[in-house]
């Protein structure tokens, strides 16, 4: 190896050398034909010449064989070199190699004019008659490895191989950074295996970033977890985040999957504008449950006219401004038992929900009802209304009242109306879920939700506004999102009880979102469209921000870009919508975890798949699994919960 490069004790031996030393190195490009059996550099990788044809060169290299132009090449050694040997060399050699490139610096430095001066690869390989072109690339690899020198990539780019000398300082810093990067790398392999083993220590945490990455599904895959030999997948790396400690199961990394935040908006509304506004008479219910913060609804009956009125925050919010933006990018309000996500900025509700001021500015939907219950008229317009909040429970007791007996029988005839029409109802049981961290600890609270007939008032509606708005944009060409559903296809004949419930609901289409109005099947209406929750849906707000251009007389948008917003933030609804139900099951999970004594009743609800389907009506969990003996649709059985998976969000139940 030594007597192979011993060009370097030749620079110190031979009075020329030393001439051509203190002239800077004179860089010698040697230009020379590239020849049959020469050493080429192809895009930086080794490569010999094996023949000519129409101008180009044939080279052979690791890669396979190639036609290049010599324009593409930069020779190496005129050869000739066979490419075996050339290659056939070690790390090894290339360390042994250093110290005698150390010596070459060493000359260099030791005289003032020549100690900065760059060096061509020619000059170096070609001091000694003795390098073969077999040992080129061995030299060319051991240079750009070397602490000693720097390639000059300016010239490289050029087509010429410079070399250039460092400095002390720069050979320190390099030997500091390699002796950290050794350290880290030990450090490394140390957690691992710590790793490996489920054993880490606190300060491994910084290590584990990657694998975080991979369960929020900010990345697709970890350098921890492929080093640790382990399955990269988002459950996987939150199960292995859960085993270390470095994630307890009150961590919900479902919305960051999905792509939502866990902060509610912070692009702020400018207060209402003052403008012209009419003044409804008489007393607007806003009625939602106990929890609710933001009524965004309120209703009334004026003994002629029925009114829902909506709040205005599209009276603010423009087409593409920055808060149009930031709601469409979160599509909804991202409701899961930690709270509620806004699409909104959080003291939006302060100057638009309904009741929270007096008066409240809303967008009203005046619709004149026929004999029949169908909406005869829908008128649109800007209003100043006086609103009281109840509760679900309260206006359940005021059922009777003169106040609402009036929209429960507008409901009971529209609800028959729509049946008439073919809307299917479905009718199964839910739970409210959500996390108190009153005491510290996340303790996971799920109650069995209670139907109220309010409820089902409040819900019919929203379905008349829905439906109004539809028929007022439809009559007036105004750009609009529409909500269709084909019809369901349901068997012949339907078992009774919560199996008849989702035998039912297994027929039902999805939900279709355009332009285009069509008949919503399920609800048993000729047209459709959501309007009712600016504040919380994506659709409804630019829904709002239509009608509103249309009634003020302004531009709308055109129908392209109506249906690029609308699709897009229909997407992001729909991300929202599954970060919700996944979260909302993770929180279950971890309640089982924290009630292992828990019991509850399971009932059969299909029997027509290989295990017979249950559902869990305290928990509002569907499962399957077996009994013994012959279990009747709508049988119930008793459970308890076995084996909890809550990366993969699966639990195990059997019969107690």
């Amino acid at each position: 190896m030594k007597a192979t490069f011993n060009f370097f004790r030749y620079l110190q031996e031979k009075q020329t050398t030393r001439q051509i030393v203190t002239k800077k190195i004179k860089i010698n490009y040697i230009i020379s034909m590239i020849k049959i059996n020469s050493l080429v550099l192809y895009k930086s990788n080794p490569a010999t010449v094996t023949g000519t044809e129409n101008g180009k060169f044939a080279i052979r290299y690791s890669g396979g064989t190639q036609n290049v132009r010599e324009n593409d090449m930069i020779l190496l050694h005129e050869g000739p070199v066979t490419f075996e040997t050339a290659m056939n060399f070690s790390e090894a050699d290339l360390a042994e190699l250093q110290e005698e490139i150390k010596d070459c610096w060493e000359l260099l430095r030791s005289d003032d004019e020549t100690k900065d001066a760059p060096a061509g690869f020619a000059d170096l390989s070609s001091l000694s008659g003795r390098i073969s072109g077999d040992d080129s690339w061995k030299l060319y690899s051991a240079l750009k490895s070397s602490l000693f020198f720097q390639q000059d990539m300016k010239a490289f780019g050029k087509g010429q191989l410079v070399f250039i000398p460092r400095t002390e300082e720069e050979i320190e810093k390099i030997k500091n950074k390699n002796a950290e990067k050794e350290q880290e790398a030990l450090l490394r392999d140390a957690f691992i295996q710590r790793l490996k083993n489920r054993k880490l220590l606190p300060e491994d945490s910084r290590f584990m970033l990657d694998v975080e990455a991979l369960a929020l599904g900010k990345s697709d895959r970890s350098r921890t977890m492929q080093d640790a030999h382990l399955r990269q997948s988002p459950e996987n790396a939150h199960r292995v985040l859960l085993e270390t400690g470095i994630w307890n199961i009150s961590k919900n990394p479902y919305p960051m999957r999905w792509g939502m935040s866990m902060r509610s908006a912070s692009a702020s509304l400018d207060s209402p504008a003052d403008e012209e506004r009419i003044s409804v008479d008489g007393v607007a219910w806003a009625i939602d449950n106990e929890h609710s913060t933001d009524p965004d609804d309120a209703v009334c009956f004026d003994g002629k006219y029925l009114w829902v009125h909506i709040a205005d925050p599209a009276s603010t919010v423009q087409p593409d401004s920055e808060v149009d933006r930031s709601a469409r990018s979160r599509g909804a309000t991202l409701y899961i038992p930690e709270g509620a996500v806004r699409m909104l900025c959080e003291k939006c509700p302060e100057d638009y929900a309904l009741g929270l001021t007096a008066p409240s500015r809303a967008l009203s939907f005046r619709l004149l009802l026929d004999d029949e219950g169908n909406i005869a008229e829908c008128q649109v317009m800007k209003t100043l209304v006086n609103v009281r909040r109840l509760t679900y429970a309260q206006a359940q007791e005021m059922k009777d009242s003169s106040e609402l007996k009036p929209l429960f029988d507008i409901a009971a005839r529209n609800l028959e109306r729509r049946r008439r029409s073919g809307a299917v109802s479905i009718s199964i049981p839910e739970v409210n879920v959500w996390v108190d961290r009153s005491g510290g600890d996340d303790r996971v609270c799920v109650e069995q939700a209670v139907r109220y007939d309010s409820s089902e008032m409040i819900r019919e509606m929203m379905l008349l506004a829905g439906e109004g708005a539809a028929k007022f944009a439809f009559r007036n060409s105004i750009p609009f999102p529409y909500i269709s559903q084909e019809a369901p296809e349901l068997p012949g004949s339907v078992p009774d009880g919560l199996a008849g419930e989702f035998a039912r609901r297994k027929c039902m289409k999805r939900r279709m979102v355009g332009l285009i109005p069509s008949m919503h099947c399920s609800l048993g209406l000729s047209m459709y469209s959501q309007v009712t929750s600016p504040l919380r849906r994506y659709g409804d707000l630019l829904a709002h921000m239509q009608l509103r251009a249309f009634i003020d007389g302004r531009n709308m948008l055109d129908r392209d870009t109506m249906l690029q917003m609308l699709m897009e933030g229909e997407n992001a609804a729909q991300a929202a919508s599954r970060a919700s139900r996944k979260s909302e099951m993770q929180w279950k999970l971890v309640y089982l975890l924290q009630n292992p004594e828990w019991t509850g009743e399971a009932i059969c609800v299909d029997l027509k798949q290989k295990l017979p389907l249950w559902f869990i009506p305290s928990l509002g969990m569907e499962t399957s699994f077996v009994v013994s003996g012959d279990i009747p649709l709508n049988g119930t059985v008793m459970v308890r919960a076995g084996r909890i998976d809550i990366p993969e969000l699966l639990v195990d139940f059997m019969p107690v």
